[in-house]
Parts: C-alpha cells; structure tokens; sequence
C-alpha cells in the first residue's frame, strides 16, 4: 500500500514538473510547439521508468530539470527543450539515434547524438578521457551550438544535486566544472550559468571557506545596505529629474568572486572594498538612442560624483565577443570607497544574464546572424583540423583562449581584429594568414619599429614587415600566446622538420651506402649513441641542421664506438628497470579503494602517501588524494591551482583523503609578516615564536621607510601550531597581517 501511495505521490511530481516546463515554454516569445515537447516527454519518462538517481528520485526528474534549464534560464526553443529530455535516452536506454531520427526529425537527432558523444566515456579508464570528452564536445559545438547549450544546461543541474554523489567523484565534477564548463560557459556569454557553476564548484571543494565568507557577508551586511543608501540617494533624485524608467540596486559579487580576490591579493575578507556593485538598467523609449542613454546617465552620475578615469570600460560602443554590452565606471561615494556602476539598457541585461542564445533564431540548422562569436567558432574549427597530438596540452591550448580578455588591433586599412589580451606581433602576423607568419622578420606598431615578440595593446595599429628568405623557428614558440597562431607554427615547423630529415638521411645514406654493409639496428644503435641521439629521425634532422658532423670517410662510421654518457647509461637503466617490472621500495599501496576516504596516518608516513611540493598541505588542511600509476598516493591542497588540471583530466584517480593525528613528524611551513617597524620587532617576534617549542628553519625581515616585511620557514604539526603562533604574532604591536604562503 505504502508503494502505491509512493507511486502515485512520485507520478504527481513529474507531472507538476512537466507542467511548469510547458508554462515556461508558453511564456517565452518562441513558436507553440507543445506537441512535440510533449511527445518526447513521454517516451523518455517510458524510457527512463524505473530508474533512479543515486539521490534515490526518479531519473526523469533530471531531463526534465535540464530541460527547464535550457528554456527557462538559456532561453531557448522547442528544438533544444525536446533535446533536453532525450540526452540521455540513447546512452541509458535501448533506444537509439535511428529511432530519434525516425520520431524526431534530424535535428533533434543530431543535438541528441552529439550530446551521447560527448557523455559516453566521460568516466572512462583513458587518463586524458576529459581532455578528449572536452575536444569532442567543441567539434559537436561547431555544428550546432545548442548540443554545448544543452550539456552546459546538463552539468549545472548536475552540479545543483552534487551533493549526493561520494566525496571523491564530487571533487572530480566539481574540478572539471571549474576547468572546461565555467569558462565555456562565460565565453558563451552564459554570465548567471557560468558564476553559479564557480560558486557550486566552490562550495563543494571549499566548504569551510564558503561558509566562512556567509557568515562574513551577513555580518556586514548591515553597514553595505548603508553605504549603498547613503550613495543611491542622489542618483535616484536625479534620474527622476531625467524622466528615466529604470532599476537601480545594489549587487553582490560571488562568493567565488571574493574568494579568488582574497588569494590573488593575499588579503582578509575586511580588505576587500568592492564587494558590492551598482547596476542601473534601464528602458529605451520609442525614438531614443540607447548609446546615448547610457551616456546620458554616466554624466549625471559623474557630475554628482568623482570619477575614476582609469577605471571605465565602455563595452556599448564596443561589445566583447561573447555579446556582453554595458558602461562600467568608478567614482568615489560618499563614504570615502571607491564604487563600482554598471549602465545597461534593459536589452543589454538581457544578453548579460542569457547571452546570444537569447537571441538566436535557427532556420534550417543555420544561424541566421554572423556574430562575433561564429567568428570564435570557426578559430575553434581550425584548431581542431590540427590539434596537439597530447590531448593535456590541447586542453590547455584552448583554455588559454577561453579565459582571454580581448584587445582590439587595427590593420593599415582601419580593419579591426580581435585578439586576446598578451598577444603579440607574430600573433597578429598569424591571425592574418599563415603565410604571413611564416615569413614575419618584425612590425610596425603605431609606425614604430618593433620585434616579434612585442605584446600589443587595445587600439595599436600594426603593420606585418615579411622576408621571402624568412622560416619559422622554434624559439618562436616562446612569442605565441594565441591557440590559433600557436597551430599554424608548429603546422609549419612540422613541415621544415620533415623536409629536414629528409634531406639529413638522403646525406646519411650517401655516405653509409659507400661502406657496402647493411644498415643492421645495431650498427644504427652503436652510431646513435655515439652521437647521443635517441631516434634515426633526430640523427638525420641534427645532420641537416650541421649539429653533427659525419666522417669524413665512410668506413668510420662503421667503427665509431659507444659513448658512456650520462643520458646513454640513464636510457639503458631506465630500460631495464621497466622490463623487470619492479616498483619504487617507498610505495606500498597495493589496494586503494576509492569509494573509501583515504586515511592520511602518521605511522608510515612517506610511505603510504607523497606530500606535493607545489602545495605543501600540513595536516589540518582540506586535502584531497591523486592515485598514480605506480599506486603511489600524492597529496594536494584542494585550493592548489595543479589539482584543478588533475581533477578536470583525470578524475577517476582523485581520492577523499582524510588526516590521521600527527604528534611526531613536522612540516615546514612559511609565514609572511607585515607591520609597522620598530626597535626589537625582530626579537620580540623571535620570543612569541620560541616560547611554542617550535623548530625555526629561517627568518629573514627587510625594512622600508617605517614598514618591514619578516619571512619565517618553520616546522609545525599541523594547522592548528600555525593558527597559535599566528595569533600570537597578531598581538605584538606593530604587527598589521600574518599570512601562511605555500613553498
């Protein structure tokens, strides 16, 4: 009986839930195509019944969550929503893509089997799964946006039930989140998807510190409200004056945001000044220029306020690439703070909160509009024709473009291009043509003379200076900032290699052929390592480029004898410990489950598991686990920037880790001190430190004009010996901050 009740309780859920869909769908400004949403409704709640997500609800809520999502929050129409509640039908179920085109049509097909490429081997064995996952989905990306649309709308739903999940695949979700969705998700101009993806990311992998900035939010909540106030009160007067419909308030940054800022700048939650912005949104009258709006009210702003000049970005006349569109300015309040304002029309908010998917209207599978972003995407597409063939640094490749900010750079002719901010003048050579490139010896920037590797600012006007006689080479590398310019050089490189060993093994073979003995491997081997050269293909590139220089008569490459080198005995060590198949004696993990939190203990310790250099954890820090290929355990912070590229590339080997007490190993551990200078700080900052028994490896301070800056290296046992001596320190007088910095 309870089942039944269950049952029908669960069955009135899913249908409230559809019904809020369709009422989403019905007041949006897209065709009414309701019978086709409902048709797909129903075969996945046919498909998925039965089934059930590890938070024990009925699987279909997920599809239609997803769905709600893509409508609701992206703005998007019939195609993409029907999409939504099939993308996982053909990976779970027995229903294929076929039978998707047959009931369909072909374009919510092809969104439904792009979005099953994307997800099938997302947990998969291969370690470089998420890098391959991420390249898939930008070649679905490239022939329908809305496939990345729908998965972006997918991973946020996700991320909204994470909780359910065990520790170590939420750290896994959470990192991949943070590394390939959220920046996606700005660059597509997804703001509202992309800040709550960062701020869910941080929850999940930094509990206590999100918790603390809450508390740290509400408490000061107060005295914001009153600042706010104290500066909206003549602006409002004044745009009254103006006969303007708007909104005006007041508008958080992220928890995320303040976070980020925090460590950036290595300062308290107190020394963050700008942690509230202004927006004023307002309506365009029939008639009115909506530029001339915005500008309109900057000068009634200004002439109440002053203005920070170096702090305006005017992102109206000029939008970013991803669509976003408003006037940002900082003028001093009231009360003595610097406060940030953001203009924007209300169609202008719009595009912030939704980005282009807004707008998008799709007629046959084609974007009617040629926007900035097609642009981005057809930079993608040439990428992708030519990738890095390690899938890691693909990823990072492309990531570079994905966090870029742009700068805005101007051919002879007035053409303006767009590239990433760093970029450089063999950048820009490139993004004209590979051509190009390949045959820069220099620019032009504002009609001065410069060198390849001279970074460009927003509004340089640059003219490419080239050679016939020029090639690429490879230090060039070291001015590439770009993903597209670094494509076409190694493209090109790749090609001067392959002409240079050929013409190296063509002088080889005219040479070797002279002696009448067969190339055997271990002549080639005894000549290799002779010249301390590992592969044929080296030999004859190093020939070419004159590196190595040949006998002069044949017979003696027959009796050049093997050189002992360092790298030669290094090769045949490494070789042959590989064959006997032995691990390192310090590792001893033979078993490591990863459904378990992993226990940290003191007794062994260097044994079952590696403290990571690049982070430095002690115990009482939040750490997580990577499992090597050895069964080697390496401990990280879960805040150190290295972890994110393990979690988003290989989440199958992160492990909840969990510290075990620690009485007799220490670990070293840095403190920075700043204060006010005075005579005996250094002594009285050597007693508080002394009287805790702790082992003080340095301690080094430098005075400036009143102020001094100490560094102390210690041993401690854990989070806990730092929090006492910090506080400690805290009390002598003088002393303004004691922040722990990683080695």
């Amino acid at each position: 009986m309870e089942t039944e009740v269950a049952n029908i309780s669960e069955e009135l859920i899913i249908e409230n839930e559809f019904n809020s869909l369709i009422n989403d769908y019905l007041n949006s400004n897209h065709r009414r195509k309701v019978e086709v949403i409902t048709k797909a409704f129903a075969l996945a709640n046919e498909a998925h019944r039965g089934a059930r997500r590890r938070s024990g609800e009925p699987y279909i809520l997920h599809p239609l969550a997803v769905a709600q999502i893509v409508c609701k929050e992206i703005g998007l129409g019939s195609t993409s929503i029907c999409a939504a509640l099939l993308h996982d039908v053909v990976e779970d179920t027995d229903y294929t893509v076929e039978d998707i085109r047959s009931l369909f049509g072909d374009k919510i097909a092809q969104i439904v089997d792009g979005l099953t490429k994307i997800s099938s081997g997302m947990f998969g064995e291969n370690v470089s799964s998420q890098a391959e996952n991420f390249r898939k989905l930008l070649l679905t990306m490239s022939d329908d946006i809305r496939v990345i649309l729908v998965k972006i709308a997918d991973r946020l739903h996700n991320m909204r039930t994470l909780g359910s999940m065990l520790p170590a695949k939420r750290y896994k979700i959470a990192g991949e989140t943070m590394y390939i969705y959220a920046p996606l998700a700005h660059r597509l101009g997804l703001f509202a998807i992309k800040t709550e993806l960062e701020e869910l990311s941080f929850k999940y992998e930094n509990p206590d510190a999100y918790d603390e900035i809450i508390c740290e939010l509400a408490e000061t909540n107060a005295v914001r409200t009153k600042l706010y106030e104290h500066f909206a009160s003549p602006v409002v007067k004044k745009l009254n004056q103006m006969n303007i419909t708007y909104e005006i308030h007041a508008r958080e940054k992220s928890i995320y945001s303040i976070w980020n800022k925090m460590q950036a700048k290595g300062v308290s939650f107190e020394d963050i000044y700008d942690i509230f912005a202004v927006r004023i949104v307002f309506e365009v009258p029939p008639g009115v220029d909506e530029k001339k709006q915005c500008w309109d009210i900057y000068s009634a702003i200004t002439d109440i306020y002053k203005l920070r000049p170096d702090r305006i970005r005017d992102w109206v006349s000029r939008p970013k690439s991803n669509g976003y569109q408003a006037l940002h300015l900082t003028v001093m309040g009231p009360d003595g703070q610097w406060i940030e304002i953001q203009i924007r029309s209300r169609r202008m908010d719009d595009i912030a909160e939704k980005g282009f998917a807004a707008h998008w209207k799709y007629k046959e599978g084609k974007i009617e509009e040629d926007t900035e972003l097609d642009k981005w995407l057809k930079t993608i597409k040439e990428i992708l024709e030519n990738p890095n063939p390690n899938a890691i640094d693909f990823l990072d490749t492309i990531k570079l473009n994905l966090f870029a900010l742009e700068i805005f750079v101007f051919t002879p002719k007035g053409e303006i291009k767009t590239l990433p901010q760093g970029a450089t003048a063999l950048d820009f050579a490139y993004e004209l043509h590979s051509n190009i490139g390949d045959k820069c010896i220099g620019a032009k920037v504002n009609h001065k003379l410069v060198p390849l590797s001279h970074k460009l600012n927003s509004g340089d006007q640059v003219e490419i200076l080239t050679s016939r006689t020029q090639q690429p080479r490879p230090e060039w590398l070291q001015y590439i900032t770009t993903a597209k310019s670094r494509t076409r050089l190694e493209n090109s490189l790749r090609k001067i290699r392959r002409e240079s060993i050929k013409k190296g093994e063509e002088e080889f073979f005219a040479l070797f052929d002279q002696t009448g003995a067969e190339l055997t491997p271990s002549i080639l081997n005894r000549i290799l390592d002779y010249y301390n050269i590992n592969k044929k293909d080296d030999l004859f590139y190093a020939i070419a480029n004159n590196d190595v220089e040949l006998p002069d008569k044949p017979e003696k490459l027959l009796k050049l004898k093997k050189q002992q080198s360092e790298n030669v005995i290094l090769r045949y060590v490494k070789q042959a410990f590989n064959n006997s198949g032995k691990k390192s004696e310090k590792i001893i993990n033979k078993h490591v489950s990863q459904k378990e939190t992993y226990l940290l203990k003191e007794e062994g310790f260097h044994k079952n598991f590696t403290i990571a250099p690049c982070c430095s954890p002690i115990p009482g820090d939040n750490v997580l686990g990577y499992l090597t290929e050895d069964n080697e355990v390496i401990v990280h912070k879960v805040t150190c920037p290295e972890v994110l590229k393990l979690k988003a590339s290989y989440g199958n080997r992160i492990l909840s880790t969990e510290w075990g007490n620690y009485s007799q190993y220490s670990f070293l551990s840095t403190l920075i001190i700043n204060g006010i200078d005075k005579v005996g700080m250094l002594r009285e900052i050597s007693t508080e430190i002394s009287t805790d028994l702790v082992n003080i490896k340095s301690l080094t301070m430098e005075s400036n004009d009143g102020v001094f800056e100490g560094r102390i290296s210690l041993y401690v046992h854990n989070v806990d010996d730092i929090q006492k001596i910090c506080t400690k320190i805290m009390k002598i007088d003088g002393v303004k901050s004691v922040n722990r910095v990683s080695e």
